[in-house]
Parts: structure tokens; C-alpha cells; sequence
């Protein structure tokens, strides 16, 4: 029994910090609830403004106009409250981690909230004008434009998940050599293999068109020699011995 008073302390604890995070999300769904056509709005411009004139998008089923926004804005609202969810999961291991792994988990957290922000608003700036004005240009003759609100809402909210998480390089290259399961020696070594699995991760991430692939892929490129560098500083020294 008093082995398994902690796993059940711990359990409600978990318990308790999901349900902190569920409802900061959707305290956030109900505030931005009422603006969800604007949401949408906003997020279909970069499409919108690269159609050919009197075309616009479409709904094929009955429910899209309705749910498509509300669908957008739920993920807005988790986007929004990552701050606070990362929050409850650094406070459920906060106690089991030594003094030196606090302070590092606290800048920790708030990078990867700004790389997840960033790698959104680069999909959003930079490729989304770039990718839908291709798209659009090579429309055979005879076939008009007129993209359906349900797909757009797919296609784009999983190149904000892939970028998002493309974005998080850095701090996935920091974590591996500060715990030691590798260097950056070993690292360096491997870029090649490196610069291969950016590209073959960019085609199994992103839509299949090469320039949403490379555009994705170079970004990462570039996210891992940050995250070297950072490792370069960050990492704690180490004897050979303990090497």
C-alpha cells in the first residue's frame, strides 16, 4: 500500500494538470468562439488573394460552413494556450527534477513556444503565397479555381503542424547532447545523412510539391546548425572519463 500511495498521488496529480490544460483551451475556444468566421476569413487570404477573379471557394457538404470555422478555431485556441499547457506538463516534472535541470527547462520551454510560433508564421508568410500562387498558375485550361472550405482547412492546418514542429529542431538537438545520448562532434559528422532526412521528411510532411517540400526542408537545414550552436554552448562540459 505505501508504494502505491505515490502512483496514485501521482495519477491525480496528472489528472488534475490535463484537466488544467483542457480547460485552458477551451476558455479560450468560447472567448475567440464568437469571431470564428473572421478567423477563417483571415486564414483563407493567402488563397483568396492569388484566385482568379470571380472565383471564390466552395463548400461540398451540407455542415462545412459551420463546422470548418469552429474546427479552426478550436486549433487556434490550443495554439494559443501552449504556453500555459506546457506549463502544467513542466509542473507535473518539476519535482523530480535536480536544481541545474530547472533552470534549463524553464528557457527550454519558452524557445519552443517561439520556435512553434515562428515555424507557424513562416508557413503562413511565406509559403502559403508561394505554394497557392503555383497552384493556381498551372490550372489546365478550362478548369476554374474553386477549393473546397473543408480541404483548405486540412491542407493548411497540417502544414502549420509540420512547420510548427519542424521548428522545434533546436531544441530536440540542445536535449540529445545535453542528456548525452550524442555530441556534436557525432552530429557534425552526420550532416549528410542529415540533409537527406530533411528533404524525405519534408515530402512525408508536406503536401506532395516540391517547393512546399524544399521550403520546409531548408528551414530545418539551417534549425539544426542553430541547434548545434547552441549546444556548443549550452552543454555542460564533461571529463573523458565521464565522457
Amino acid at each position: 500500500m505505501s508504494e502505491q500511495q505515490p502512483l496514485i498521488s501521482h495519477l491525480m496529480e496528472l489528472r488534475t494538470r490535463l484537466m488544467h490544460a483542457f480547460g485552458s483551451v477551451f476558455a479560450v475556444f468560447f472567448a475567440i468562439a464568437y469571431w470564428a468566421n473572421d478567423i477563417y476569413h483571415y486564414l483563407s487570404q493567402p488563397l483568396l488573394s492569388v484566385m482568379p477573379e470571380s472565383t471564390s471557394m466552395i463548400a461540398t457538404d451540407v455542415a462545412s460552413p459551420f463546422f470548418a470555422p469552429f474546427k479552426l478555431t478550436l486549433v487556434v485556441a490550443f495554439f494559443i494556450a501552449i504556453p500555459y499547457v506546457l506549463y502544467q506538463i513542466w509542473a507535473f516534472v518539476a519535482p523530480g527534477l535536480y536544481k541545474h535541470e530547472k533552470r534549463l527547462i524553464t528557457p527550454l520551454l519558452a524557445s519552443s513556444t517561439l520556435l512553434f510560433y515562428a515555424g507557424i508564421a513562416f508557413a503562413y508568410y511565406a509559403v502559403f503565397p508561394v505554394v497557392f500562387g503555383f497552384f493556381t498558375s498551372v490550372a489546365p485550361e478550362g478548369v476554374q479555381v474553386a477549393t473546397d472550405i473543408n480541404s483548405y482547412l486540412n491542407f493548411v492546418l497540417k502544414l502549420f503542424f509540420a512547420f510548427g514542429l519542424a521548428f522545434e529542431i533546436p531544441i530536440a538537438v540542445l536535449l540529445l547532447c545535453w542528456s548525452g545520448a550524442t555530441t556534436v562532434d557525432e552530429l557534425k559528422t552526420k550532416r549528410p545523412y542529415i540533409v537527406v532526412g530533411a528533404f524525405v521528411i519534408g515530402m512525408a510532411l508536406t503536401p506532395p510539391d516540391v517547393i512546399s517540400q524544399t521550403m520546409l526542408a531548408i528551414p530545418m537545414l539551417l534549425l539544426f546548425e542553430g541547434g548545434l550552436l547552441a549546444a556548443r554552448i549550452y552543454t555542460p562540459k564533461r571529463d573523458d572519463d565521464e565522457a
